[in-house]
């Protein structure tokens, strides 16, 4: 298989070339940035003509990483998300359409679904997105199933929990800053008191949603993530365990738009052969070594 991965530079889009890779099938990088191993088409996808010539009709499907995913930025600046996240998305989906590449995977959300009056989520709730950044995601979803059900394309919706793992160096997400605050001997700012929950999935497992999005030829939405949710607070011990550092907590405000618990069924995902593999406690520990690296 020929894949296309916009994004593909990135922390989750290196994790899925080098699957890919792995198995034998093809993968060309669109990004702003080169990937070190692959051919990669370098530029911007919000400009139209550079989307045009990067989508090319030998490809066999198109696995679309790239994205504005800052939730606070979102929030800053939510004409900047919406035209990253959801005419990019649009103009991707009508080059596969004109192009007839087959298949096409959206890196979604579970911020799409919003606060949730049951747990746990799966993917029959209802999307009632709290902030710019989840509804543009919940925009391409519904993009992506019209062009579904309109043209025959396979596309699919991973929506992804929280993804930790090597190669987040460069991520603000917590469990980075966690173990930067390890590296540097300084402790981390928590919204709220600690007990808020998520979903933290390592980045190899988030993977395998992919590859199976793109294996079965799935189309709507399929929910990966790890089936257990953890407090910020234990995450935070978690870091301490996985460290030996005593990473000190101060705690603040919460954040407008954020969701208190997130707990997700991932029971669809598993009857197609998607199993996590990697638990909190190793996936800590892989993701500290990870950072010692030179140029970690």
């Amino acid at each position: 298989m020929r894949v296309l991965i916009t994004g593909g530079a990135g922390f989750i889009g290196k994790a899925l070339v080098r699957q890919l890779l792995a198995r034998g099938d093809e993968a060309v990088v669109a990004d702003l940035k080169p990937h070190p191993e692959v051919p990669s088409r370098v530029g911007d996808l919000t400009n139209p003509e550079h989307l045009e010539e990067t989508v090319t009709s030998d490809f066999d499907a198109v696995v679309h990483l790239a994205a504005f995913t800052s939730v606070l930025a979102s929030k800053e600046n939510p004409w900047g998300v919406y035209v990253t996240n959801v005419e990019m998305t649009a103009r991707l989906l009508e080059a596969c359409r004109v192009r007839g590449i087959g298949r096409f995977v959206l890196a979604s959300t579970n911020a799409v679904v919003g606060p949730a009056d049951r747990f746990p989520i799966d993917e029959n709730f209802p999307l009632r997105p709290l902030t710019a950044y989840g509804a543009t995601k919940a925009a391409g979803e519904m993009l992506a199933s019209a062009y579904s059900a309109s043209y025959r394309i396979a596309a699919c919706a991973v929506r992804l929990t929280n993804v930790y793992g090597p190669g987040m160096h460069h991520k603000d997400s917590f469990v980075a800053r966690l173990m930067k605050a390890a590296l540097a001997g300084k402790g981390v700012e928590v919204y709220g008191d600690g007990s808020m929950r998520r979903d933290y999935i390592f980045v190899d497992d988030a993977v395998q949603g992919f590859l199976l999005a793109l294996d079965q030829g799935l189309s709507g939405p399929i929910i990966i993530g790890s089936a257990r949710s953890v407090s910020v607070n234990e995450l935070i011990d978690a870091a301490r365990r996985a460290t030996g550092c005593p990473i000190p907590a101060t705690y603040g405000q919460p954040r407008p738009g954020e969701m208190p618990a997130v707990e997700v069924d991932i029971s669809f995902a598993r009857k197609l052969g998607f199993s996590p593999q990697v638990d909190l406690e190793a996936g800590m520990a892989a993701t500290w070594r990870s950072f010692q690296e030179p140029g970690g």
